[in-house]
């Protein structure tokens, strides 16, 4: 699975040899995570790469890779419900099951590592990746695709597979039906995921990601969330947003409307002819560039 979205990156930027994760487990609240790593004890700085509703550790293995190559050690997790983290069968997950796992795996890995980490989120793990840096205080940056505050109707429509759906879906979503699990591709705008339509296919139709089925309630909270730190009070850490400049799915404007607000030191890089899954050239490339300034900021 790793080797089909490393794919689709361009050829000057696929790793040689292909690089392979070292698979590692997690106990966490009775859940198997499982977490992916790219060891590299001779790295100055970590990193914690987080996928989105679409995503799992194989699906964002390609940003993992650009990481490691420009000097990261990385770790990249598979969020329950998602990849083959194992939940428990009398659990049903909610969006703030996602918020604490990875607050708790920022710690953990601080805990037993004192070199500096640097949460990367993808699509809405940009937002879990902030989330992660208020409630801990304990990452060195915050790097993001996209920065998106459900509470906004605005950003309601553009994430669902229809904009009706984003409207006035959150009437339907009631307690009552939390536990009936479906496709999350009938509730998020999956053909958006990218330009490329053979990319778009396979993290929709991915057992792993796209094509996993998840409970209405884990929907219903994520619509429901508000942040931990509202971004006029962050400043735990910078936010360096590296925004696709080619996203049908979330605009740029949609993540300028809070990343405009956080009041820690910022940087916004928009990524040329990129889309929602940046894989497009320059954007690429742009990102990997982002990348070796971030580390050559952290690095003690």
């Amino acid at each position: 699975m790793h080797a089909s979205y490393l794919a689709f990156l361009p050829t000057d930027l696929r790793p040689e040899p292909a690089l392979r994760p070292e698979r590692t487990w997690w106990d966490w609240r009775g859940h198997g995570v499982h977490v992916e790593r790219v060891v590299r004890p001779e790295a100055p700085v970590r990193m914690l790469l987080v996928h989105g509703a679409g995503g799992h550790a194989g699906a964002v293995w390609p940003f993992a890779a650009l990481a490691a190559g420009q000097g990261f050690e990385v770790v990249v997790p598979d969020l329950p419900g998602y990849g083959h983290t194992r939940v428990p069968a009398s659990r049903s997950i909610r969006y703030p099951d996602w918020v604490d796992c990875i607050a708790d795996l920022v710690r953990t890995e601080h805990a037993a590592d004192p070199r500096p980490l640097v949460l990367l989120g993808a699509s809405m793990g940009g937002m879990l990746a902030y989330e992660a840096a208020a409630r801990t205080d304990l990452a060195a940056a915050v790097m993001a695709t996209c920065l998106i505050d459900p509470r906004l109707p605005q950003v309601r429509s553009a994430i669902a597979r229809h904009p009706w759906l984003g409207r006035y879906g959150t009437r339907m979503l009631v307690p009552a039906a939390d536990n009936i699990r479906v496709p999350i591709r009938w509730m998020a705008n999956m053909p958006a995921m990218s330009g490329n339509s053979a990319l778009s296919d396979l993290i929709s139709t991915d057992p792993l990601g796209g094509g996993v089925r998840m409970p209405l309630g884990f929907l219903r909270t994520y619509l429901g969330s508000a942040p931990y730190v509202e971004p006029e009070n962050f400043t735990a850490c910078p936010v360096w947003l590296v925004h696709p400049g080619a996203d049908t799915w979330t605009p740029l404007s949609l993540s300028e409307r809070f990343f405009e607000r956080i009041a820690a030191p910022k940087k916004l890089t928009v990524l040329a002819d990129a889309g929602h899954y940046p894989i497009e050239t320059p954007g690429i490339h742009q990102l990997t560039r982002t990348l070796a300034e971030l580390r050559a900021e952290i690095a003690p």
